[in-house]
């Protein structure tokens, strides 16, 4: 892959996760980290960096493991009439 692609993911991948923090609901803002997490190990895989490929799996399982907490301890919704 060419260096200006590879270059333009990792920025990609920056203003993804910038731009998870200005989601309100809290599963929108997971999601998005995990995209961006996503997009920062296929950078790191192709610039062979494995700190950056590490750190961003950690940020995945995290925003994984919260995200599923944050569904089961969620209230059940209510109706009112």
């Amino acid at each position: 892959m060419r260096t200006v692609a590879i270059s333009c993911l990792g920025w990609a991948a920056t203003a993804t996760f910038v731009a998870s923090y200005f989601f309100v609901r809290p599963a929108a803002l997971r999601t998005v980290q995990m995209l961006a997490g996503l997009m920062w190990v296929a950078y790191g895989w192709l610039i062979g960096a494995s700190p950056v490929i590490a750190a961003n799996v950690l940020v995945i399982v995290a925003a994984a493991w919260t995200a599923a907490r944050g569904s089961r301890n969620a209230a059940p919704a209510r109706i009112h009439v």
